[in-house]
């Protein structure tokens, strides 16, 4: 539908009748009406052609016309898309009740026996015709709405994708093996991870998620993981992950970040002792598998940005050989479960992951049981999953020809 044009009478009442003498009657009830402008067609055949040209914010029409009949012209207009939704008034001889509820099932929106006093059609037409603007008005709002609504869209799968051509390369020789899953949600909500080596003998594991949703939350995210990817925090040794996170703490400061704040787990892996040593700032903690056994990688921290001069303490962790370790984004399991309304309780997470952890398609396992608990594919919140795998000491310097733990899919 396209409103009309720009009219200094926004009120464009079409008048169809075959006597010229409505017509001038009509004419003359709307002559004083600054804000009304008007069209006599006097031939029903023209009537579409007619409106197509002057565009009515309210159609009178007459019943019992020559040639066209009056109730098939009300089709007529129905079906016309340019005049499907316009206020059409039929005019009418007398009162007639069944011609009356014919022209109501056909689409008329009004009915009056002609010709009525001056102020009742001046009135009825001014009130049809406001009712129609406004439709108008309302259509072209969600027009709007729906055109920003679908560059948004496309803004935050360009946005996803640039995320994701971030991501590092899964490792898939040496003293560690690499797999990841990142799933965006459709708003897109802030999650980055990665892995390099800061030398031959520390890897460095980050995983953040930064407050909100959209495309300021993934600029803010990408903004931490390129310092850390590039080696570029100022005045930090990134072997020491308690200094990583309280520089990061002090370099982005929700008040300069729109009030933004990320939670972050860091971690930093010794080979040559298989130490871990990491730091937490307000992140679910990490997992560490090992011969059936889970240990939760707890360290208490507030969210990066929100507390300036906040300390932060590292803690280190034996890494058996053979073991793994799940760093995660919450979006992983804060789901509401779709069958009971609740959300899914962090212990059953961590009960159902700690059965998968071990197995070469927990990635893909976590993420179907996620999707199936919410009922969709794609869900509220990021979806990250970064797994490291620790191989025995005797395979971790040659190359595996199989495929190695996890390496299925992406």
């Amino acid at each position: 539908m396209t409103a009309p044009d720009s009219d200094p009478a926004p009120v464009r009442v079409l008048l169809v009748d075959d006597q010229p003498i409505v017509g001038q009657t009509v004419r003359a009830m709307l002559a004083d009406e600054p804000d009304v402008a008007f069209e006599f067609c006097p031939d029903p055949a023209a009537a579409l052609d007619a409106a197509a040209v002057f565009r009515p914010t309210v159609v009178l029409q007459d019943l019992v016309m020559p040639d066209v009949d009056g109730l098939l012209l009300v089709k007529f207009f129905r079906a016309n898309p340019a005049t499907r939704d316009v206020p059409l008034v039929v005019l009418s001889s007398k009162e007639e009740p069944v011609i009356k509820a014919r022209a109501f099932a056909l689409g008329a929106n009004d009915y009056m026996v002609k010709l009525p006093d001056r102020l009742e059609v001046i009135a009825r037409v001014k009130y049809h015709s406001r009712g129609y603007t406004a439709l108008l008005e309302r259509n072209e709002a969600y027009r709007q709405l729906a055109e920003s609504q679908r560059e948004l869209a496309a803004e935050l799968r360009q946005a996803a994708r640039y995320v994701r051509s971030l991501l590092p390369p899964k490792l898939t020789t040496g003293p560690v093996r690499t797999d990841w899953r990142f799933v965006p949600s459709t708003q897109l909500a802030g999650d980055m991870f990665g892995h390099h080596w800061l030398d031959p003998d520390h890897l460095a594991v980050f995983l953040l998620d930064v407050s909100g949703h959209g495309v300021g939350s993934a600029l803010l995210a990408v903004s931490v993981g390129n310092l850390l990817m590039a080696k570029s925090l100022p005045d930090t040794d990134l072997r020491d992950a308690a200094a990583v996170v309280s520089r990061l703490n002090d370099s982005f400061p929700m008040d300069r970040q729109d009030g933004k704040y990320f939670t972050i787990w860091y971690g930093v892996y010794r080979p040559t002792d298989r130490t871990l040593t990491f730091c937490n700032a307000g992140h679910p903690p990490a997992l560490l598998w090992s011969a059936g056994q889970v240990e939760q990688l707890v360290a208490d921290g507030p969210a990066a940005g929100m507390m300036p001069g906040m300390p932060y303490e590292n803690k280190t962790v034996p890494v058996p050989s053979g073991a793994r370790l799940v760093v995660f984004s919450d979006g992983v399991f804060e789901i509401d479960i779709v069958e009971k309304r609740q959300m899914w309780p962090f212990e059953d997470f961590i009960t159902f992951l700690g059965g998968l952890m071990g197995q070469d398609d927990m990635l893909d396992r976590q993420l179907a049981h996620s999707r199936a608990l919410a009922g969709a594919e794609t869900l509220d919140d990021d979806f990250s999953m970064l797994e490291a795998w620790f191989p025995p000491s005797e395979a971790a310097g040659a190359e595996r020809k199989e495929t190695p733990p996890g390496e299925r899919g992406a």
